[in-house]
């Protein structure tokens, strides 16, 4: 299964992290979440950590769940 790409971030210079998704703002971190963020994409991967933080992780399999029989009824 491919992974999420086309993410990438920056840090201000008041250490607020803007994450961006194929060039387009996705979401602002500021204060203590932006360096738990920043801890965070240390140790993993930072294009699924991105994709996590911004809700950007469930995009690509809706289509496919909509039509399965368990959920034809909803």
């Amino acid at each position: 299964m491919a992974g999420p790409d086309g993410f990438e971030y920056s840090v201000r210079a008041d250490g607020t992290v803007l994450i961006r998704h194929r060039g387009r703002p996705a979401t602002t971190v500021r204060g203590g979440r932006a360096a738990e963020f920043l801890a965070e994409v240390e140790e993993g991967d930072p294009q699924q950590v991105m994709a996590r933080w911004t809700g950007q992780y469930r995009r690509g399999n809706e289509r496919t769940a909509k039509h399965h029989p368990r959920n034809a009824g909803r």
